[in-house]
């Protein structure tokens, strides 16, 4: 007897004797545990990479927050003489707070796993969220920089180099929100709507 002859035959889906489905282990038809857990370690590499985005977007508001509001240096060189400047500021301050809350949420969210609000609604408020902080962010930095770059052609200075400052952490800020919202608007679309 040849070892083939020992061996029972491999089944697909059915068992020709017992009409009863083989596991789906062996069929390979991807049912079981494996699906399962990759799409948890998926879910959970999205919200680790959101919540990293969104840390990023808080540092670099924070930042351009604090460096706008500290640009004081006398006589014309101060911020809050400048339309682009204060616009910035406040864009900044709400960026600030909007990545903050998001990232107490979402840190409590990951530490106790349990939602604070609705799944679909978390991922609208999200989606909808960063896209428009995104916007304002992006918005107040473009109109500051001709502004800018219009005082340096006068004069380079510590007050242009601040602002210059202000504006590249504002620009890497929206950088963030931007990537942010594009793993908010996968999540949103792949909500049941059941």
């Amino acid at each position: 007897m040849s070892n083939s002859e020992d061996k029972p035959p491999k089944r697909d889906v059915e068992s020709p004797a017992t009409d009863t489905p083989t596991p789906a282990v062996e069929t390979g038809t991807g049912f079981g545990v494996a699906p399962i857990t990759r799409i948890w370690r998926r879910e959970d590499m999205l919200n680790r990479g959101s919540l990293a985005l969104r840390g990023l977007a808080l540092l670099f508001s924070l930042l351009a927050f604090i460096i706008m509001a500290s640009n004081k240096h006398g006589d014309w060189k101060i911020f809050d003489k400048y339309e682009e400047y204060r616009y910035l500021l406040a864009i900044a301050m709400l960026s600030t707070l909007y990545t903050a809350g998001q990232t107490l949420r979402h840190v409590h969210e990951l530490s106790t796993r349990k939602q604070m609000l609705e799944k679909r609604t978390s991922a609208m408020v999200d989606f909808f969220g960063d896209q428009i902080v995104a916007y304002l962010l992006v918005s107040s930095c473009s109109s500051a920089v001709p502004l800018t770059n219009r005082m340096r052609e006068g004069a380079d200075n510590i007050f242009t180099d601040s602002s210059a400052a202000a504006i590249s952490m504002g620009f890497f800020a929206f950088i963030s929100l931007a990537l942010s919202a594009l793993i908010s608007g996968y999540k949103l679309s792949t909500q049941s709507y059941i």
